[in-house]
């Protein structure tokens, strides 16, 4: 068997990678170290950093003649994964073409309804599953037996059937360490600025896989289950040692849901880190209420200099009724009192227009970020809508989504996005009107938030397609230049 798996041309859509920095995708790369393990041979092509044309992906999978071509997809890019399984079959109609990813993984059935390119889904973890549907095909395409493999979802006698879902991984430590060398790890330019030391070249990791709590926008305990599995200590730091010799890392970015899940896990690693004197920087994603000064002090001493926490909205209706985010506002601000005095950066993330909020309860959610701007990183977002979550339900019993509603389909004049800016995935709008919910957000970018306004212009442009984009980017435009206008008036008094 011969397995070629592909990041699109887009690559992942996300502000933080449009300065020509991206990250090696952890996904594929650990299918590919399983795969590669039980003597599959597999090519990993991340036409995104390649930047690859159409033809020259064609080439590519002529060149390589696989069995199998599997594209990764994410809600934002989940066209361009699409667009490579239609060219992947057109190329080469014997290899079955496979989807996997996140969004794959919520809107299999979507995806095998609209695209008649695409043979298979793989759903959830793909590591165990890509093994057992290249030891089940053993080179002939079978429907049945495919259909016979936990994990995926395929076409059979005309119909769409699911098998049996596969159970989570429970020993992470028994997958080999993501096959980075399958991968031109250069392209990547992974660089992390750390303040008082510039770029620094970085790498990414996971040390573990799901998430305990029910945010009513979020995948993850649906994707990866509501049960947090976690590498090692000793297996973690392992693979730190490993891609600091390899590719002379300087900064570590953990790239879990909540990191500090386990806060003794959390500090066994920060003992290693020490005790192996690893020269390294590193951030984090946590959990508010699941961490404490000590523990935070020790992270530091291990190399913490960045750490991130989603507050996501001021008022705590919102945020604990609605969200189900369960978050007090004290720990909020005692993180952010630590991180002063420890020399730490928080960075905290907000959202608008979550379902029922009011005018009054959003703008408790821009006061404290305009309260708290010389202190914090705030990264803002209107929310996004995805496939699968109790968002998308309520979505659809709102009205915000309709009920024929396709993740396959492209340009549905019924949804509100913003592509330029937020990736093309529905936003939920409720009570907030459009003028209101762009206030917030010119608010925030104009008090210093890290979003430049001209550089997004172009984009904006470019991707104009309907009378509904034009008249929401002219009321975007008309009330960015009143909010200016408002704060030259204010500085000149």
């Amino acid at each position: 068997m011969k397995v070629q798996l592909f990041v699109p041309p887009g690559g992942y859509f996300a502000e933080r990678w449009s300065r020509g920095s991206s990250m090696p995708p952890l996904g594929i790369l650990s299918i590919a170290a399983v795969l590669e393990k039980e003597g599959v041979e597999v090519e990993i092509v991340p036409a995104d950093v390649l930047g690859l044309t159409r033809r020259a992906i064609a080439q590519a999978i002529r060149r390589f003649e696989p069995d199998i071509v599997g594209v990764t997809s994410t809600t934002e890019n989940r066209f361009q994964s699409f667009d490579l399984i239609r060219l992947a079959k057109k190329t080469r109609p014997k290899a079955l073409t496979v989807l996997g990813g996140p969004h794959a993984s919520m809107a299999a059935e979507d995806s095998l309804a609209h695209i008649p390119e695409l043979d298979l889904v793989v759903r959830g973890e793909g590591e165990l599953t890509m093994i057992e549907l290249c030891r089940a095909l053993d080179g002939n395409w079978d429907p049945a037996r495919a259909a016979a493999v936990p994990g995926c979802v395929l076409r059979l006698d005309g119909r769409i059937v699911a098998a049996p879902p596969r159970a989570p991984i429970q020993d992470l430590d028994t997958l080999p360490f993501p096959a980075f060398h399958l991968v031109p790890f250069e392209k990547y330019n992974f660089v992390i600025d750390v303040p008082g030391r510039g770029p620094l070249p970085a790498v990414n990791i996971m040390t573990s896989r799901g998430c305990p709590f029910a945010c009513n926008f979020c995948a993850t305990p649906v994707n990866w289950g509501r049960r947090v599995r976690m590498r090692s200590p000793e297996n973690v730091v392992a693979e730190i040692e490993d891609l600091v010799r390899r590719y002379g890392a300087k900064v570590v970015f953990f790239y879990d849901d909540t990191f500090n899940a386990d806060p003794k896990r959390v500090g066994r690693i920060c003992d290693l880190l020490l005790e192996r004197k690893l020269d390294v920087l590193w951030r984090c994603e946590a959990r508010l209420d699941l961490i404490d000064k000590p523990l935070l002090a020790k992270m530091k001493q291990a190399g913490l200099f960045h750490i991130s926490c989603g507050l996501e909205a001021g008022s705590e209706r919102v945020r604990n009724q609605v969200v189900g985010k369960k978050i007090d506002i004290a720990d909020f601000h005692n993180l952010v009192r630590w991180c002063e005095e420890l020399g730490i950066i928080p960075n905290a993330f907000f959202i608008f227009s979550h379902p029922t909020e009011t005018w009054d309860e959003a703008r408790e959610t821009i006061r404290i970020v305009e309260e708290y701007k010389d202190r914090v990183e705030a990264t803002v977002a209107i929310l996004h809508v995805y496939p699968g979550t109790p968002l998308e339900r309520t979505a659809k019993d709102l009205g915000v989504l309709p009920r024929d509603f396709s993740w396959a389909k492209r340009h549905d004049r019924r949804i509100v996005t913003l592509l330029a800016a937020q990736g093309d995935v529905p936003l939920f709008m409720d009570k907030l009107s459009w003028a209101q919910v762009s206030e917030l957000l010119f608010r925030w970018s104009l008090g210093g938030g890290r979003i430049s306004i001209a550089r997004k212009i172009p984009r904006i442009l470019k991707n104009i397609r309907s009378f509904g984009d034009i008249k929401r980017y002219t009321i975007m435009a008309w009330v960015f230049l009143r909010l200016r206008l408002g704060r030259r008036k204010n500085r000149k008094t």
